[in-house]
């Protein structure tokens, strides 16, 4: 993309806001992804300027409250608000009063009390940033992954990434969602215990794809009923067809290991190894939401492939969590507020359909 076209789009008109958090891809609707991974494409090539900072967020402050371990999400979202000149407060559990038995309840609380702008969750209760989110009373609540529910931003940056793949083979410039209508997506491994597939069926299914499931019996939800999905009836088939395979690792530390009789069989038998790979269709995009468990749900090579974009999706993930930043930390929702129009291009705009 063009440093013209990035301005443009950030110069957009203004869209009514109808929310102030981002907290299921389903508060989305189709419309309010298309607008994320509009403002995501601009902010992808702000990142590949020489120095890749906007002053769209000055004098906003962040806060990253992380209940649960991460790597890729919390830097990349502590990283997004730098790049927007925002000052980020990174919370630290094993240092905070939560460890003297403070409530979440009174942790928000004392927080947003502080001055903070933007709460970005993740704890290990599904549902915790909902809560968040009645607690707070100015503040914009992101959810950055609770329990087996959803992370939003991961499944946005899914597909922003296997629309920049596909506009790339296609020889044209990534825009609009087209490209979904009637996608094929395999979803395999752990899906009941992962709130990246529950993300990835619904933003995937919104935009037209259609949507595979293949697990063992054992790692399905109880129940699928009203999930927008179908389950593959044999793994190899599965393959055959699909136009993204989008892995899942065995989420230890909720218990998956208790689900299967041995990491070996898993392997063996939902495993993406080399042979299961030649059965893929050359147009074929694997990705995994990471972190990788190599030799357990992905062979070491087939992660080195060049048709597996994991290291991709990080890269993309600091754009997408820049778009959600800027159009939900505006005055008001819109992209800019508080910066001079010199500084931001008069760029105005907010993330259509947002219910919180």
């Amino acid at each position: 993309m063009s440093a013209e076209r990035a301005t443009a789009i950030l110069n957009a008109a203004p869209r009514p806001s109808i929310g102030p958090h981002l907290l299921s891809v389903d508060d989305l609707g189709p419309d309010g992804i298309a607008e994320v991974l509009r403002v995501a494409e601009a902010f992808a090539e702000v990142e590949r300027r020489a120095i890749p900072k906007v002053p769209t967020l000055r004098g906003r402050v962040v806060a990253t409250l992380f209940f649960e371990e991460s790597t890729r999400t919390r830097l990349s979202f502590e990283t997004a608000a730098k790049r927007l000149s925002s000052d980020v407060l990174s919370f630290s559990v094993s240092n905070s009063s939560v460890k003297k038995g403070e409530s979440l309840r009174d942790t928000v609380e004392t927080i947003e009390a502080m001055g903070i702008d933007g709460l970005i969750v993740r704890h290990p209760s599904s549902g915790a940033p909902h809560q968040v989110a009645r607690w707070a009373d100015r503040a914009h609540v992101i959810n950055a992954g609770d329990g087996w529910h959803e992370h939003p931003t991961q499944a946005l940056l899914d597909c922003f990434t296997v629309r920049q793949v596909l506009a790339e083979r296609a020889g044209t410039e990534p825009e609009g969602t087209a490209c979904f209508e009637g996608l094929r997506i395999l979803i395999l491994g752990d899906v009941r215990h992962s709130r990246v597939a529950r993300s990835e069926i619904l933003a995937y299914s919104a935009l037209g794809a259609r949507v595979t499931l293949a697990a063992p019996g054992s790692l399905l939800p109880p129940s699928l009923e009203g999930w927008p999905v179908t389950v593959a009836a044999d793994l190899d088939t599965a393959l055959a067809e699909a136009d993204v395979v989008s892995l899942l690792r065995l989420q230890a530390e909720r218990g998956s290991g208790a689900f299967v009789p041995s990491l070996r069989e898993y392997t063996a038998n939902w495993g993406l190894t080399r042979r299961r790979v030649d059965l893929l269709a050359e147009r074929a995009i694997v990705t995994h939401p990471g972190p990788m468990v190599r030799g357990v749900e992905i062979s070491g090579d087939v992660a080195d492939l060049p048709i597996t974009v994991a290291t991709r999706q990080v890269t993309n993930g600091v754009a997408i969590r820049m778009a959600v930043l800027f159009l939900l930390l505006g005055t008001d929702g819109s992209i800019g507020a508080g910066v001079p129009e010199s500084e931001t291009g008069g760029a105005g705009t907010t993330i259509g359909a947002l219910r919180g």
